[in-house]
């Protein structure tokens, strides 16, 4: 399959409509870039010049070169400065804000099949748990990856076809940062074992991804039933893998086994506290288990998200897109161009839809049965002032206009597992 055909066969690259490339400059960006003209799409890039190495400024004029030649619009943003601590994940989320402030619709990267079984193999060496092994989405909100089902082989040899030069980033080579090491050092032994090695990883990704769906349906099934805070004879009745997956949505962590079995042997007389995971403590009384959050687990800051688009918020990925499909769907009037995702503050109030008037958050939590330690955790979006939606709880009455559909979604803490 070559990198047109995979694109073409993503479904994520659509002639004439809007797509915003991010172009490093790197073989894979360029592909990308030139396969979406092929493909039709109303294409515009955008480079961002993060100012960490010698090479950099040069990167940035090869792709004013490359876009002026090509005829595609492109967008060039300067970092101010690399902040202390990860500056691999600083890069990553510059790119992606800037994304989400310049683009008209969907922006791709140009990650492909063999960045896909990296990111898999660093991941399950990292961390413990089955979303260790999904790997990065085809979509993720506004972020697509058209390239996914291609090697880093394919994405050169298109770009050698169609006479197309590209940049080396000297920092891939580096073994200093973990994935370099992954890429250079791992990667060769696994394709000695067996030439599709990354193919496999990549291919046992996607599986997992789509089975993902049937175990967060499997979660929400057994919260429903044992509500929450399950009483620990019902969940003692529960297959260990379940038991352990519905504790961790209410913790708002991760429980591994070991915690898991713990919590199921406590007795069911009197109160008993266990401490599971980054500040979060199993509380049982009589013979009921919930969580709670230590003095250290604060909660997330306020992130604004753009109308349609997305962010992350603590452990969570909220998005705004429009349509009538998603956990919530309000009006692009109500909302406006930008909301404020933000957490519970005392005192806060809101009109949720049916009600007739409003109502504290507090009550709202208790009507609910929002355990306590996820209370300051859940994503609430406020737009002009006003309460429209807590994730999972309530939503405002819905206003005339075109529709916007609310998401949210764990994608660490309690999803891990």
């Amino acid at each position: 399959m070559t990198a047109l055909e995979a694109a073409r066969a993503s479904g994520l690259v659509v002639a004439g409509e809007p797509l915003l490339v991010l172009l490093s400059g790197g073989a894979d960006s360029v592909c990308l870039l030139d396969v979406a003209i092929e493909l039709e799409a109303s294409i515009a890039a955008l480079h961002v010049n993060h100012g960490l190495r010698e090479g950099a400024d040069a990167d940035e004029q090869f792709c004013r070169e490359l876009c002026e030649r090509l005829g595609v619009p492109l967008t060039v943003e300067r970092a101010a400065g690399p902040p202390e601590g990860n500056v691999e994940g600083w890069g990553r989320e510059l790119r992606y804000a800037a994304a989400e402030r310049v683009a008209e619709g969907d922006y791709a990267t140009g990650h492909t099949l063999s960045d896909q079984a990296e990111t898999v193999v660093y991941r399950l060496a990292a961390s413990v748990g089955r979303r260790a092994l999904l790997g990065m989405e085809p979509r993720r909100g506004r972020l697509v990856r058209p390239l996914l089902d291609v090697t880093r082989d394919d994405t050169r040899a298109w770009c050698r076809e169609r006479g197309l030069e590209w940049r080396e980033d000297p920092t891939n080579a580096d073994t200093y940062y973990a994935r370099a090491r992954v890429r250079n050092e791992v990667m060769p032994h696994l394709r000695e074992l067996n030439p599709a090695a990354e193919r496999n990883i990549a291919e046992t990704a996607r599986r997992l991804r789509d089975e993902q769906e049937l175990v967060d349906e499997a979660v929400d099934a057994a919260l429903e039933r044992l509500g929450p805070a399950p009483e620990l004879a019902a969940l003692r009745k529960e297959p260990a893998g379940l038991a352990r997956l519905v504790l961790a949505r209410l913790a708002g962590a991760p429980v591994s086994p070991a915690h898991t079995a713990e919590i199921l042997r406590l007795t069911d007389q009197g109160t008993h506290a266990l401490d599971v995971a980054g500040g979060v403590r199993a509380v049982v009384e009589y013979g009921h288990v919930r969580f709670a959050r230590g003095p250290g687990a604060a909660s997330p800051e306020p992130v604004p998200l753009a109308v349609p688009g997305w962010v992350r918020f603590g452990d969570w990925e909220v998005e705004a897109h429009l349509g009538e499909t998603g956990e919530t769907v309000l009006s692009a009037d109500q909302l406006g161009a930008e909301v404020t995702v933000r957490a519970w503050r005392d005192g806060d109030r809101m009109r949720p839809a049916g009600l007739g008037g409003t109502k504290s958050l507090q009550d709202l939590f208790t009507d609910r049965k929002v355990p306590r330690a996820l209370r300051r955790l859940l994503p609430v979006v406020e737009a002009g002032g006003e309460i429209v939606w807590v994730a999972g709880v309530a939503a405002a009455e819905r206003t005339p206009g075109e529709p916007v559909a609310l998401d949210a979604r764990r994608v660490s803490g309690a999803g891990a597992a």
